[in-house]
Protein backbone atom coordinates (compact mmCIF):
# COMPACT_ATOMS: atom_id res chain seq x y z
CA UNK A 1 0.00 0.00 0.00
CA UNK A 2 1.54 3.44 -1.01
CA UNK A 3 1.93 5.83 2.12
CA UNK A 4 -0.05 8.81 1.28
CA UNK A 5 2.64 12.03 0.58
CA UNK A 6 2.22 15.03 3.08
CA UNK A 7 -0.50 16.81 1.23
CA UNK A 8 -3.09 14.49 1.94
CA UNK A 9 -2.02 13.93 5.45
CA UNK A 10 -3.25 18.00 6.32
CA UNK A 11 -6.32 18.12 7.79
CA UNK A 12 -9.48 19.74 6.10
CA UNK A 13 -11.53 22.34 7.43
CA UNK A 14 -13.60 21.56 10.80
CA UNK A 15 -11.17 18.28 11.29
CA UNK A 16 -10.98 18.10 14.70
CA UNK A 17 -7.40 18.21 17.16
CA UNK A 18 -9.03 15.73 19.55
CA UNK A 19 -8.46 13.08 16.77
CA UNK A 20 -4.42 13.18 17.00
CA UNK A 21 -3.82 12.25 20.07
CA UNK A 22 -5.93 8.57 19.75
CA UNK A 23 -3.55 8.29 16.33
CA UNK A 24 -0.39 8.88 18.53
CA UNK A 25 -1.72 6.75 20.90
CA UNK A 26 -2.16 3.66 18.43
CA UNK A 27 1.69 3.67 17.93
CA UNK A 28 2.84 4.62 21.19
CA UNK A 29 0.69 2.10 23.08
CA UNK A 30 3.11 -0.49 20.65
CA UNK A 31 6.06 0.18 20.74
CA UNK A 32 5.84 1.15 24.35
CA UNK A 33 6.05 -2.95 24.63
CA UNK A 34 9.51 -2.13 25.23
CA UNK A 35 9.60 -1.85 28.69
CA UNK A 36 8.07 -5.19 29.04
CA UNK A 37 11.37 -6.67 27.99
CA UNK A 38 12.23 -8.06 31.34
CA UNK A 39 9.25 -10.71 31.49
CA UNK A 40 11.69 -12.06 28.14
CA UNK A 41 14.86 -11.97 30.33
CA UNK A 42 14.39 -14.95 32.69
CA UNK A 43 13.24 -17.15 29.26
CA UNK A 44 16.07 -16.33 26.67
CA UNK A 45 18.82 -16.53 29.39
CA UNK A 46 17.20 -20.19 30.34
CA UNK A 47 16.45 -21.25 27.02
CA UNK A 48 19.84 -19.83 25.46
CA UNK A 49 22.01 -19.92 28.03
CA UNK A 50 22.53 -16.26 28.38
CA UNK A 51 23.80 -13.98 31.58
CA UNK A 52 21.71 -11.06 32.62
CA UNK A 53 23.80 -8.68 31.00
CA UNK A 54 23.62 -10.53 27.97
CA UNK A 55 19.91 -10.99 27.77
CA UNK A 56 19.71 -6.74 28.18
CA UNK A 57 21.14 -6.45 24.72
CA UNK A 58 18.02 -6.28 22.37
CA UNK A 59 16.55 -3.59 25.09
CA UNK A 60 19.14 -1.50 24.98
CA UNK A 61 20.31 -1.74 21.30
CA UNK A 62 17.00 -0.83 20.76
CA UNK A 63 16.97 2.49 23.17
CA UNK A 64 20.50 3.64 21.23
CA UNK A 65 18.60 3.11 18.29
CA UNK A 66 15.52 5.25 19.35
CA UNK A 67 18.09 7.65 20.09
CA UNK A 68 20.04 7.68 16.97
CA UNK A 69 16.76 7.22 14.17
CA UNK A 70 15.18 9.92 15.78
CA UNK A 71 18.48 12.35 15.97
CA UNK A 72 19.25 11.51 12.26
CA UNK A 73 15.61 11.00 11.34
CA UNK A 74 13.99 14.43 12.99
CA UNK A 75 14.40 16.39 10.03
CA UNK A 76 13.14 14.07 7.67
CA UNK A 77 9.86 13.25 9.66
CA UNK A 78 9.48 17.45 9.86
CA UNK A 79 9.75 17.31 6.20
CA UNK A 80 7.76 14.03 5.24
CA UNK A 81 4.87 14.47 7.96
CA UNK A 82 3.73 12.35 10.50
CA UNK A 83 1.75 9.76 8.51
CA UNK A 84 5.00 9.24 6.74
CA UNK A 85 7.15 8.68 9.80
CA UNK A 86 4.12 6.22 11.66
CA UNK A 87 3.89 3.94 8.67
CA UNK A 88 8.03 3.83 8.75
CA UNK A 89 7.57 2.99 12.43
CA UNK A 90 4.89 0.45 11.85
CA UNK A 91 6.88 -1.51 9.27
CA UNK A 92 10.17 -1.97 11.51
CA UNK A 93 8.85 -2.41 14.68
CA UNK A 94 6.50 -5.14 13.35
CA UNK A 95 9.57 -6.66 10.88
CA UNK A 96 11.62 -6.38 13.74
CA UNK A 97 9.34 -9.14 16.09
CA UNK A 98 9.69 -11.29 12.86
CA UNK A 99 13.18 -11.37 12.69
CA UNK A 100 13.69 -11.69 16.17
CA UNK A 101 11.06 -14.70 16.01
CA UNK A 102 13.65 -16.18 13.32
CA UNK A 103 16.48 -15.91 15.42
CA UNK A 104 14.72 -17.44 18.75
CA UNK A 105 14.00 -20.70 16.12
CA UNK A 106 17.28 -21.09 15.28
CA UNK A 107 19.03 -20.51 18.20
CA UNK A 108 20.83 -17.04 16.88
CA UNK A 109 20.84 -14.77 19.31
CA UNK A 110 22.27 -11.91 17.38
CA UNK A 111 19.54 -12.03 15.47
CA UNK A 112 16.92 -11.46 18.39
CA UNK A 113 19.72 -8.57 19.26
CA UNK A 114 19.65 -7.88 15.48
CA UNK A 115 15.78 -7.57 14.70
CA UNK A 116 14.25 -6.09 17.84
CA UNK A 117 17.35 -4.05 18.70
CA UNK A 118 18.73 -2.52 15.88
CA UNK A 119 15.31 -2.76 13.32
CA UNK A 120 12.85 -2.83 16.33
CA UNK A 121 14.74 0.03 17.93
CA UNK A 122 14.09 2.23 14.32
CA UNK A 123 10.33 1.68 14.44
CA UNK A 124 10.69 3.24 17.92
CA UNK A 125 12.69 6.12 17.11
CA UNK A 126 10.47 7.00 14.50
CA UNK A 127 7.56 6.20 16.07
CA UNK A 128 8.25 8.01 19.01
CA UNK A 129 8.91 11.43 17.83
CA UNK A 130 6.36 11.21 14.70
CA UNK A 131 3.01 12.81 16.50
CA UNK A 132 5.40 15.58 18.94
CA UNK A 133 5.71 18.54 16.58
CA UNK A 134 2.18 17.65 15.10
CA UNK A 135 0.66 17.54 18.17
CA UNK A 136 2.01 20.89 19.96
CA UNK A 137 0.99 22.13 16.46
CA UNK A 138 -2.72 21.06 17.30
CA UNK A 139 -2.53 21.98 21.16
CA UNK A 140 -0.51 25.37 21.63
CA UNK A 141 -2.54 26.49 24.53
CA UNK A 142 -1.63 22.98 26.33
CA UNK A 143 1.74 21.78 25.41
CA UNK A 144 2.32 19.41 27.98
CA UNK A 145 -1.28 18.00 28.09
CA UNK A 146 -1.29 17.29 24.39
CA UNK A 147 2.67 15.49 24.71
CA UNK A 148 1.87 13.55 27.66
CA UNK A 149 -1.58 12.22 26.50
CA UNK A 150 0.53 10.39 23.32
CA UNK A 151 3.87 9.86 25.33
CA UNK A 152 1.40 8.06 28.36
CA UNK A 153 0.84 5.67 25.13
CA UNK A 154 4.52 4.39 25.06
CA UNK A 155 4.42 4.24 28.72
CA UNK A 156 1.28 2.47 29.60
CA UNK A 157 2.37 -0.10 26.42
CA UNK A 158 4.00 -2.16 28.57
CA UNK A 159 0.88 -2.25 30.60
CA UNK A 160 -0.89 -4.23 27.99
CA UNK A 161 2.58 -6.04 27.00
CA UNK A 162 3.92 -7.42 30.12
CA UNK A 163 0.44 -9.55 30.98
CA UNK A 164 -0.45 -10.65 27.89
CA UNK A 165 4.10 -11.55 26.76
CA UNK A 166 3.21 -13.65 29.96
CA UNK A 167 0.79 -15.29 29.17
CA UNK A 168 1.82 -16.04 25.67
CA UNK A 169 4.84 -17.87 27.05
CA UNK A 170 2.77 -19.78 29.55
CA UNK A 171 0.88 -21.22 26.70
CA UNK A 172 3.20 -21.49 23.97
CA UNK A 173 6.49 -22.07 25.91
CA UNK A 174 8.97 -20.25 27.54
CA UNK A 175 11.72 -22.69 25.39
CA UNK A 176 12.99 -21.56 22.47
CA UNK A 177 10.33 -22.22 19.81
CA UNK A 178 7.93 -20.96 22.52
CA UNK A 179 9.89 -17.78 22.45
CA UNK A 180 9.48 -17.75 18.90
CA UNK A 181 5.91 -18.15 18.60
CA UNK A 182 5.32 -15.60 21.03
CA UNK A 183 7.43 -12.89 19.36
CA UNK A 184 5.70 -14.29 15.69
CA UNK A 185 2.40 -13.14 17.33
CA UNK A 186 3.08 -9.95 18.61
CA UNK A 187 4.83 -8.67 15.65
CA UNK A 188 1.51 -9.29 13.70
CA UNK A 189 -0.99 -8.05 16.03
CA UNK A 190 1.01 -4.80 16.58
CA UNK A 191 1.63 -3.97 12.88
CA UNK A 192 -2.59 -4.78 12.86
CA UNK A 193 -2.74 -1.99 15.81
CA UNK A 194 -0.35 0.25 14.66
CA UNK A 195 -2.39 0.70 10.94
CA UNK A 196 -5.47 3.17 12.45
CA UNK A 197 -2.91 5.47 13.73
CA UNK A 198 -1.28 5.83 10.55
CA UNK A 199 -4.41 6.48 8.93
CA UNK A 200 -5.87 8.29 10.90
CA UNK A 201 -3.24 11.33 11.92
CA UNK A 202 -3.84 14.75 9.93
CA UNK A 203 -1.61 17.96 10.51
CA UNK A 204 -3.49 21.13 11.16
CA UNK A 205 -3.78 23.59 7.77
CA UNK A 206 -1.37 26.97 7.57
CA UNK A 207 -4.56 28.70 7.42
CA UNK A 208 -5.80 27.05 10.83
CA UNK A 209 -5.54 29.49 14.26
CA UNK A 210 -5.05 27.35 17.21
CA UNK A 211 -7.00 28.11 19.68
CA UNK A 212 -6.38 30.29 22.65
CA UNK A 213 -6.65 29.04 26.02
CA UNK A 214 -8.88 29.80 29.06
CA UNK A 215 -8.02 33.74 30.51
CA UNK A 216 -5.07 33.85 32.38
CA UNK A 217 -3.90 30.48 31.75
CA UNK A 218 -1.10 31.50 29.33
CA UNK A 219 -1.18 34.76 30.14
CA UNK A 220 1.94 36.93 31.07
CA UNK A 221 3.18 40.56 31.36
CA UNK A 222 4.77 43.03 28.88
CA UNK A 223 3.76 43.37 24.96
CA UNK A 224 2.62 40.11 23.61
CA UNK A 225 5.07 39.27 20.81
CA UNK A 226 5.50 36.42 18.77
CA UNK A 227 8.63 34.22 19.52
CA UNK A 228 11.00 33.52 16.11
CA UNK A 229 11.88 29.79 16.19
CA UNK A 230 14.90 28.76 16.99
CA UNK A 231 16.31 25.98 13.86
CA UNK A 232 17.49 22.54 14.85
CA UNK A 233 21.63 23.25 14.27
CA UNK A 234 21.49 26.46 16.12
CA UNK A 235 19.77 24.71 18.76
CA UNK A 236 22.85 22.78 19.21
CA UNK A 237 24.70 25.71 19.62
CA UNK A 238 23.21 26.67 22.98
CA UNK A 239 23.92 25.44 26.28
CA UNK A 240 20.07 25.04 27.47
CA UNK A 241 19.82 22.26 24.54
CA UNK A 242 22.94 20.28 26.41
CA UNK A 243 22.40 21.12 29.95
CA UNK A 244 18.59 19.39 28.91
CA UNK A 245 20.32 16.40 27.80
CA UNK A 246 22.23 16.11 30.55
CA UNK A 247 18.55 16.65 32.79
CA UNK A 248 16.93 14.26 30.54
CA UNK A 249 19.87 11.66 30.19
CA UNK A 250 20.33 11.57 34.19
CA UNK A 251 16.04 11.25 34.53
CA UNK A 252 16.05 8.24 32.28
CA UNK A 253 19.04 6.69 33.02
CA UNK A 254 17.61 6.48 36.97
CA UNK A 255 14.58 5.36 35.89
CA UNK A 256 15.46 2.64 33.24
CA UNK A 257 18.00 1.07 35.09
CA UNK A 258 14.74 -0.52 37.22
CA UNK A 259 12.49 -0.82 34.41
CA UNK A 260 14.67 -3.01 32.00
CA UNK A 261 15.16 -5.64 35.43
CA UNK A 262 12.12 -5.00 37.26
CA UNK A 263 10.56 -8.60 36.95
CA UNK A 264 13.97 -10.29 38.45
CA UNK A 265 15.13 -7.77 40.56
CA UNK A 266 12.04 -7.49 42.64
CA UNK A 267 11.94 -11.74 42.80
CA UNK A 268 15.97 -11.58 43.95
CA UNK A 269 15.00 -8.31 46.14
CA UNK A 270 12.55 -10.22 48.47
CA UNK A 271 14.30 -13.72 47.77
CA UNK A 272 15.05 -14.46 51.51
CA UNK A 273 11.81 -13.09 53.39
CA UNK A 274 9.01 -14.72 54.22
CA UNK A 275 7.24 -14.12 51.56
CA UNK A 276 9.41 -13.74 48.32
CA UNK A 277 7.86 -13.10 45.16
CA UNK A 278 6.97 -15.41 42.28
CA UNK A 279 7.17 -15.16 38.61
CA UNK A 280 3.43 -14.06 38.14
CA UNK A 281 3.46 -11.55 41.09
CA UNK A 282 7.08 -10.26 39.22
CA UNK A 283 4.81 -10.07 36.32
CA UNK A 284 2.32 -7.70 38.38
CA UNK A 285 5.24 -5.83 39.64
CA UNK A 286 6.15 -4.88 35.55
CA UNK A 287 2.50 -4.01 35.15
CA UNK A 288 2.55 -1.54 38.45
CA UNK A 289 5.50 0.42 37.27
CA UNK A 290 4.15 0.17 33.23
CA UNK A 291 0.76 1.78 35.03
CA UNK A 292 3.16 4.53 37.09
CA UNK A 293 5.19 5.58 33.99
CA UNK A 294 1.82 5.91 32.24
CA UNK A 295 0.24 7.93 34.65
CA UNK A 296 2.93 9.83 35.63
CA UNK A 297 3.37 11.10 31.41
CA UNK A 298 0.12 13.15 31.54
CA UNK A 299 -0.47 13.96 35.05
CA UNK A 300 3.44 15.56 35.61
CA UNK A 301 3.15 16.76 32.45
CA UNK A 302 -0.22 18.21 33.00
CA UNK A 303 1.16 19.81 36.15
CA UNK A 304 3.97 21.48 34.25
CA UNK A 305 1.98 23.32 32.28
CA UNK A 306 0.74 24.90 35.70
CA UNK A 307 3.81 25.30 37.70
CA UNK A 308 6.71 25.58 34.71
CA UNK A 309 8.97 22.78 33.06
CA UNK A 310 11.98 23.40 35.74
CA UNK A 311 9.77 23.22 38.97
CA UNK A 312 8.54 20.11 37.67
CA UNK A 313 12.25 18.49 36.93
CA UNK A 314 12.99 20.06 40.00
CA UNK A 315 10.53 17.48 41.95
CA UNK A 316 11.19 14.52 39.70
CA UNK A 317 15.29 14.84 39.70
CA UNK A 318 15.58 15.98 43.93
CA UNK A 319 12.64 14.01 44.99
CA UNK A 320 13.91 10.43 42.57
CA UNK A 321 17.36 11.35 44.67
CA UNK A 322 15.05 11.00 48.19
CA UNK A 323 13.33 7.92 46.90
CA UNK A 324 16.31 5.70 45.86
CA UNK A 325 17.89 6.74 48.94
CA UNK A 326 14.99 5.19 51.32
CA UNK A 327 15.34 2.22 49.22
CA UNK A 328 18.85 1.65 49.38
CA UNK A 329 18.51 2.41 53.64
CA UNK A 330 15.40 0.40 53.60
CA UNK A 331 16.49 -2.51 51.77
CA UNK A 332 14.12 -5.95 51.79
CA UNK A 333 12.44 -4.34 55.14
CA UNK A 334 9.20 -3.52 53.82
CA UNK A 335 7.70 -4.70 50.71
CA UNK A 336 5.04 -1.83 50.25
CA UNK A 337 7.44 0.78 50.92
CA UNK A 338 9.61 -1.06 47.98
CA UNK A 339 6.97 -1.02 45.58
CA UNK A 340 5.96 2.65 46.30
CA UNK A 341 9.13 4.31 45.78
CA UNK A 342 10.03 2.61 42.83
CA UNK A 343 6.39 3.46 41.42
CA UNK A 344 7.00 6.99 42.32
CA UNK A 345 10.53 6.99 40.37
CA UNK A 346 8.70 5.63 37.22
CA UNK A 347 6.18 8.41 37.11
CA UNK A 348 9.19 10.80 37.29
CA UNK A 349 11.02 9.01 34.93
CA UNK A 350 7.66 8.94 32.42
CA UNK A 351 7.14 12.49 33.41
CA UNK A 352 10.21 13.33 32.35
CA UNK A 353 9.47 12.00 28.99
CA UNK A 354 6.37 14.03 28.50
CA UNK A 355 7.50 16.96 29.71
CA UNK A 356 10.29 17.76 27.63
CA UNK A 357 8.79 18.31 24.03
CA UNK A 358 7.28 21.00 26.11
CA UNK A 359 10.46 22.70 27.46
CA UNK A 360 11.85 22.17 23.95
CA UNK A 361 8.86 24.47 23.23
CA UNK A 362 9.04 26.94 25.37
CA UNK A 363 13.01 27.17 24.92
CA UNK A 364 13.18 26.86 21.02
CA UNK A 365 9.81 27.53 19.82
CA UNK A 366 7.93 25.00 17.79
CA UNK A 367 9.65 25.89 14.70
CA UNK A 368 11.66 22.86 14.20
CA UNK A 369 10.87 21.15 17.74
CA UNK A 370 10.36 17.39 16.08
CA UNK A 371 14.24 18.01 14.81
CA UNK A 372 15.00 19.60 17.95
CA UNK A 373 13.44 16.58 20.00
CA UNK A 374 14.72 13.92 17.94
CA UNK A 375 18.48 15.32 18.44
CA UNK A 376 17.96 15.46 22.21
CA UNK A 377 17.12 11.59 22.37
CA UNK A 378 20.50 11.01 21.68
CA UNK A 379 20.17 11.45 25.65
CA UNK A 380 17.72 8.36 25.92
CA UNK A 381 20.20 6.28 23.67
CA UNK A 382 23.27 7.47 26.31
CA UNK A 383 21.24 5.97 29.56
CA UNK A 384 19.33 3.35 27.37
CA UNK A 385 22.96 1.93 27.71
CA UNK A 386 23.75 3.38 31.04
CA UNK A 387 21.09 2.23 32.89
CA UNK A 388 20.67 -1.49 32.58
CA UNK A 389 24.26 -1.59 32.40
CA UNK A 390 24.98 0.17 35.68
CA UNK A 391 21.92 -2.10 37.39
CA UNK A 392 23.14 -5.66 35.65
CA UNK A 393 26.68 -5.37 36.12
CA UNK A 394 27.10 -4.57 39.41
CA UNK A 395 24.62 -7.13 40.21
CA UNK A 396 26.50 -9.91 38.24
CA UNK A 397 29.29 -8.59 39.79
CA UNK A 398 27.87 -8.49 43.47
CA UNK A 399 26.23 -12.21 43.26
CA UNK A 400 29.80 -13.61 41.85
CA UNK A 401 31.59 -12.63 45.04
CA UNK A 402 28.68 -14.21 47.06
CA UNK A 403 26.12 -11.04 47.77
CA UNK A 404 22.19 -12.02 47.87
CA UNK A 405 19.00 -9.73 48.05
CA UNK A 406 19.23 -5.72 48.22
CA UNK A 407 22.86 -6.21 48.65
CA UNK A 408 23.06 -7.10 44.89
CA UNK A 409 21.46 -3.27 43.76
CA UNK A 410 22.48 -0.85 46.85
CA UNK A 411 25.52 0.26 45.05
CA UNK A 412 23.23 0.88 42.12
CA UNK A 413 20.76 3.00 43.87
CA UNK A 414 24.11 4.99 45.26
CA UNK A 415 25.23 5.69 41.79
CA UNK A 416 21.69 6.64 40.52
CA UNK A 417 21.34 9.35 43.37
CA UNK A 418 25.07 10.65 42.24
CA UNK A 419 23.56 11.43 38.60
CA UNK A 420 20.08 12.83 39.99
CA UNK A 421 21.86 15.20 41.51
CA UNK A 422 23.71 16.43 38.62
CA UNK A 423 21.01 16.35 36.71
CA UNK A 424 19.42 18.91 39.10
CA UNK A 425 22.39 21.27 38.78
CA UNK A 426 22.15 20.78 35.29
CA UNK A 427 18.49 21.83 35.44
CA UNK A 428 19.28 24.86 37.71
CA UNK A 429 21.26 26.21 34.84
CA UNK A 430 18.69 26.69 32.03
CA UNK A 431 17.94 30.63 31.12
CA UNK A 432 16.16 30.99 28.23
CA UNK A 433 17.75 31.28 24.95
CA UNK A 434 19.90 34.55 23.96
CA UNK A 435 17.80 35.93 20.57
CA UNK A 436 21.15 35.91 19.06
CA UNK A 437 20.30 32.01 18.76
CA UNK A 438 16.66 33.31 16.73
CA UNK A 439 15.80 32.26 13.20
CA UNK A 440 15.24 35.53 11.63
CA UNK A 441 13.08 33.69 8.99
CA UNK A 442 11.52 31.15 10.92
CA UNK A 443 7.59 31.31 11.41
CA UNK A 444 7.00 32.48 14.36
CA UNK A 445 4.26 31.15 16.83
CA UNK A 446 0.88 32.81 17.80
CA UNK A 447 1.51 35.37 20.51
CA UNK A 448 -0.60 33.63 23.36
CA UNK A 449 2.06 30.40 22.85
CA UNK A 450 4.98 32.68 23.04
CA UNK A 451 3.68 34.26 26.46
CA UNK A 452 3.48 30.98 27.04
CA UNK A 453 6.99 30.09 25.97
CA UNK A 454 8.72 32.87 28.02
CA UNK A 455 6.35 31.77 30.92
CA UNK A 456 7.26 28.17 31.09
CA UNK A 457 11.50 28.64 30.51
CA UNK A 458 11.72 31.20 33.20
CA UNK A 459 10.05 28.80 35.87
Amino acid sequence: MRVPDRPRGIAPEGWSRWLVPPAALAIHLAIGQAYAWSVFKPPLESALGLSGTASALPFQLAIVMLGLSAAFGGTLVERRGPRWAMAVSAVCFTAGFLVSAVGAATGHFWLIVAGYGALGGIGLGIGYISPVSTLLKWFPDRPGMATGIAIMGFGGGALIASPWSTRLLAGLGSDAPGISRTFLVMGLAYGVFMTPGVLLVRVPPASARPPAGPAGEVAAPGPRLALPGVSARNALRTPQFWCLWVVLCTNVTAGIGILEKAAPMVVDFFAHTAAPVGASAAAGFVGLLSLANMLGRIVWSSVSDAVGRKNVYRLYLGAGALLYLLIALAGDASKPLFIGCAAVILSFYGGGFATIPAYLRDLFGTYQVGAIHGRLLTAWSTAGVLGPLIVNAVADARKSAGHSGPELYSTSFFIMIGLLVVGFAANELIRPVHPRHHEPHAPAGPPHAAAADAKGADR
